[in-house]
């Protein structure tokens, strides 16, 4: 599963994009199976269908491309806060609100991934 030589942060972004994906998979899998009880729109069917598709084919076509994992990752969750803000603006608000938390996450992630690599000082761990 893990390609060889792979460092600890490597392990990190790999299990967690997937864990994501996955997560990603089960909302889009969910709003496309409401199709059939509300009104969807085409494109959101269409969008959606497609970010599905690219989530249940990530394991083959994006195993060794950490670039690829994340601009899948990118594509699905756009599929799904965008239709949304445009057509609701009011939902703007919140989705600004949870930006703190994922900016924090990020922020820590980049910061692990700079931790222990080579040219810094003994002091810094």
């Amino acid at each position: 599963m893990n390609a060889p030589g792979e460092r600890g942060w490597d392990k990190v972004e790999y299990w967690s994009s997937y864990f994501l994906l996955a997560v990603l998979g089960s909302v889009i899998l969910t709003r496309l199976g409401f199709a059939t009880v509300w009104s969807v729109p085409t494109l959101d069917i269409v969008l959606g269908s497609i970010a599905l598709l690219l989530i249940f084919a990530s394991p083959w076509i994006a195993r060794r491309r950490r670039a690829l994992r994340i601009g899948i990752v990118a594509y699905a969750t756009a599929t799904q806060l965008v239709p949304m803000s445009i057509r609701h603006p009011a939902v703007l608000l919140p989705l600004l609100g949870a930006l703190i938390p994922v900016a924090i996450t990020i922020w820590a992630l980049v910061a692990l991934s700079h931790k222990g690599r080579a040219g810094q000082g003994a002091g810094h761990t």
